[in-house]
C-alpha cells in the first residue's frame, strides 16, 4: 500500500501508527501500520479513506493525547518527545466545517434566554419556533422567517429564562420580577390569542436565574438569586396557594392597583443549600428525579427531588455560572466566572472532582448546551461575545469552533447571555439584542475542512 499521499517524492522517516474510532461503521484494523512521519491530518485522512474503500472520499479529524493533531507526526514525536520507534495511537471522526451564519432576529432590548421547538417533538407544528426572552419584560415566539408570532407581556421587570413546556404547548417564563409564570400557548391562534396567561408563581425572594424542563415530569426547577432551587409543577392546580408573604401588599386608599388577572400559587418545595446565588440548574439526562444546581458559592449540587433532599455536593475552584448534562458521558459541563469550563462526573463514586477543563473563552462562560449529533459535542455562550463549540474528547485543543456575532451595528464585544443546539441549528442571544443562528456543524469535503482547519492554526 502506498500511504505517502500527501508528502514530496523526497525519502522519508516512518512511525508506527495505531488508528482507533468510537465509531463502527468506519473502523478500520487497530493493528499499527507503518506510515511517514512527515503526514498531516489531509494525508492520514487520505489512509483511513484508502484502509475504507470509500467511493467518494471522506475527511476526517485526528486526535492524539487529548488533542486535535494539527501538526506534522514528526512534530508531534518532537513536541512530546518521543522516538521514532513509538507507536502512536490516533483516534479519528469525521471532520466538519463551520456553523455558517443564517439569520439575526432583532428584539427591542437584551436577550437573555432562547429555547426552540420542533415538529418531531410537537406534532401540532409544521415548522420550528423559537421562543426568546427579552430583558423588556416580553417572551416572543418567532419563526424561522424571522417574524414575530406571538408575545407573552406580563412580567414587571426583564425576563432572564424561558422554557417550552407539556412539548409545546405551554410555556414558562421568569425574571427579575422574582416570579414564574406559566401560559398555554396554541399554535393554531393568531398574534394575542395563541398565549393566555395561566398563572403566576411567588415564592423566590430575589431574581430568578434559570429554568429547566423535563419533558418526562410535569416539573419545573428554577435558580434563583435568593440561594434557592424552586420545584414547580407545569399543572397549576397541583400547586399550593401562594404563601402570604410573597404575595404584593394590598393597596392603600390612596394609591390602588389592578388585581392580578390570573391565579397566584406557591412552590412545591424551595430547596435550601446553596450558600450564595444560585446561578443554573438542570435535570439529569437519564433520571428525572435527580437535578444539578451551580452557584456563585464555588459548587456544584446534587438533589433528589422524590425526597427534596441535597445528597451531594462538590467544590469547585471559581464561581459557577452555568450548567448542562452530557447524559451519554454521564457527565456535567459547568461554565465558570474564571472563563473556562470543566467537566465533572457526578456519581458519587467518582474519584476526582473535575474529569476535565476546557479553554477558551475570555470572559464569564453564561450559557452552556448539549448538542448536535455526537454525544461528545457541546456548545457555550461568553460574555466575550463568542459561541464556542467543543469536542470534549479534544479537552486539550481548545474550541472547535468560535462563532462571533454578526450584522450591521455589531461590534463583536457583545456579551452573549444563552445557547441552545437543536434541529435548528446553534441559536444564540445575548447583548446585541439578537437570536441568532447559526448551521448545525455538518461535514464536509477536503477544501472546505482544510480551510477551516487552517483559519484555526
Amino acid at each position: 500500500m502506498d500511504t505517502a499521499m500527501d508528502t514530496d517524492p523526497s525519502p522519508t522517516s516512518k512511525v508506527q501508527v495505531q488508528f482507533v474510532t468510537r465509531h463502527p461503521d468506519i473502523a478500520v484494523p487497530a493493528a499499527p501500520i507503518l506510515v511517514p512521519s512527515n503526514l498531516k491530518r489531509y494525508g492520514l485522512s487520505q489512509i483511513i479513506n484508502h484502509l475504507l474503500d470509500t467511493s467518494t472520499p471522506v475527511p476526517f479529524d485526528f486526535l492524539a493525547s487529548g488533542s486535535f493533531l494539527r501538526t506534522s507526526l514528526d512534530a508531534y514525536l518532537t513536541q512530546h518527545g518521543l522516538s521514532a520507534e513509538s507507536v502512536i495511537t490516533l483516534e479519528y471522526v469525521r471532520a466538519v466545517v463551520p456553523p455558517k451564519f443564517r439569520a439575526a432576529f432583532q428584539h427591542d432590548d437584551w436577550v437573555s434566554s432562547v429555547h426552540t421547538l420542533s415538529p418531531t417533538t410537537s406534532s401540532s407544528l409544521s415548522s420550528p419556533l423559537i421562543l426568546s426572552g427579552s430583558y423588556d419584560g416580553i417572551a416572543r415566539i418567532w419563526n424561522l422567517s424571522g417574524q414575530v408570532l406571538s408575545e407573552a407581556p406580563g412580567h414587571s421587570a426583564p425576563i432572564k429564562a424561558a422554557k417550552w413546556t407539556h412539548n409545546g404547548a405551554g410555556l414558562v417564563t421568569a425574571g427579575m420580577d422574582r416570579t414564574l409564570r406559566l401560559w398555554s400557548y396554541d399554535p393554531s391562534a393568531d398574534g394575542a390569542d395563541a398565549i393566555t396567561p395561566l398563572a403566576e408563581l411567588l415564592g423566590h425572594k430575589s431574581t430568578v436565574e434559570h429554568l429547566a424542563v423535563d419533558p418526562r415530569s410535569t416539573h419545573i426547577l428554577s435558580a434563583s438569586s435568593d440561594s434557592t432551587v424552586g420545584v414547580w409543577s407545569t399543572t397549576p392546580t397541583s400547586l399550593p396557594p401562594a404563601p402570604a408573604a410573597a404575595l404584593p401588599p394590598k393597596p392603600t386608599k390612596k394609591r390602588k392597583t389592578a388585581p392580578s388577572a390570573v391565579p397566584r400559587y406557591g412552590a412545591l418545595a424551595l430547596l435550601s443549600g446553596h450558600t450564595g446565588p444560585v446561578a443554573a440548574v438542570e435535570f439529569d439526562g437519564k433520571d428525572a428525579t435527580v437535578a444539578y444546581s451551580v452557584g456563585w458559592d464555588h459548587t456544584i449540587r446534587t438533589w433528589d427531588l422524590a425526597t427534596h433532599r441535597l445528597v451531594d455536593t462538590r467544590t469547585t475552584q471559581h464561581p459557577i455560572a452555568s450548567v448542562c448534562v452530557l447524559p451519554g458521558l454521564s457527565l456535567l459541563a459547568a461554565g465558570s466566572t474564571a472563563r473556562h469550563i470543566t467537566l465533572h462526573d457526578p456519581r458519587a463514586s467518582a474519584s476526582e472532582v473535575a474529569a476535565s477543563t476546557l479553554r477558551g473563552h475570555t470572559n464569564c462562560v453564561a450559557a452552556l448546551c448539549a448538542g448536535g449529533e455526537s454525544e461528545w459535542m457541546m456548545a457555550s455562550a461568553g460574555h466575550d461575545g463568542t459561541v464556542r463549540v467543543w469536542d470534549v474528547r479534544a479537552a486539550g485543543s481548545g474550541s472547535v469552533f468560535v462563532i462571533r456575532r454578526e450584522g450591521e451595528g455589531v461590534s463583536g464585544r457583545e456579551k452573549v447571555f444563552a445557547v441552545e443546539w437543536s434541529e435548528v441549528g446553534i441559536v444564540s442571544g445575548g447583548e446585541d439584542k439578537r437570536v441568532q443562528i447559526n448551521e448545525t456543524p455538518r461535514g464536509g469535503d477536503e477544501k472546505g475542512v482544510e480551510e477551516s482547519v487552517e483559519s484555526r492554526l
